[in-house]
């Protein structure tokens, strides 16, 4: 499929798929939402690509957030209708492990499309906002609830609330993102980080993402439950019988995902 504002590049099982529209910052229309979903379907399916960084184009922004102008003309219909929660929720629930690679704003829904990834990496210069309550609404993609998932329902509501802006060593602090690097150097961060991911069990990644994301929104019984039937079906793949019988021969494991 071609794409006009993303793009996507697949070299040694890594895929980098990025927003491409440096001269907005970024910024996340319907043309863009779509394509983010359409391509995350497409390496959802495509064997070549293990682990996922999604990041942007231009230094920075990762996502500046939507268009203010398009925000003041839709309407009550369009909203209701929007999809962006859906697209935002299958990058949460994707097969595949995806990683943000932050460098520069990520406000509004570029704030929403970080925290659904598995794992957020910034640089020092990031910010990260929900300030929608300053255009008069609320985080509509996802942000009421996977921020307090993140860093707690009294943060989430002081940012929300307040609409602040924070630096990346804050919310590596509070919980938002997991590591903070060196200005320029994010992209070379994700990928050292999707190596190590690649690296093992495909299969065994997979599960044990589906059993976090179970146990994340259900009661601790429940998730325990999810996750023996997870380990029971990793104990059948072929991928244990290669993981533990490298161990033993003390040799790389050769994961083929089955």
């Amino acid at each position: 499929m071609a794409y006009q504002n993303i793009k996507i590049e697949i070299n040694d099982g890594i895929a980098v798929l990025t927003l491409n529209r440096p001269e907005v910052r970024n910024a996340l229309d319907y043309v863009t939402w779509d394509e983010i979903r359409a391509g995350m379907r497409e390496l959802r399916f495509n064997d070549d690509a293990h682990v996922i960084i999604l990041t942007g184009a231009g230094g920075k922004a990762f996502a500046s957030g939507a268009d203010i102008k398009a925000l003041n003309a839709r309407t009550v219909s369009e909203q209701m209708n929007s999809e962006v929660n859906d697209i935002l929720y299958e990058i949460t629930m994707h097969k595949k492990p995806v990683i943000a690679a932050v460098d520069g704003y990520a406000l509004g829904g570029g704030c929403e499309l970080a925290m659904a990834c598995d794992i957020r990496i910034a640089t020092k210069k990031s910010k990260f906002g929900q300030p929608e309550v300053n255009l008069g609404i609320i985080p509509g993609g996802g942000g009421t609830q996977r921020l307090q998932r993140l860093v707690g329902i009294g943060k989430a509501k002081e940012l929300i609330f307040t609409g602040d802006i924070i630096s990346a060593e804050e919310a590596e602090r509070i919980g938002l993102i997991e590591k903070v690097v060196e200005d320029g150097t994010v992209l070379e961060a994700a990928i050292e980080m999707a190596k190590k991911i690649k690296a093992k069990g495909p299969v065994a990644i997979t599960l044990a993402k589906q059993a976090i994301n179970v146990g994340a929104n259900t009661d601790l019984y429940s998730g325990l439950c999810f996750e023996r039937y997870s380990q029971a079906i990793a104990f059948s793949t072929a991928d244990k019988a290669e993981g533990t019988l490298a161990f033993i021969e003390k040799r790389p494991a050769q994961f083929k995902g089955v």
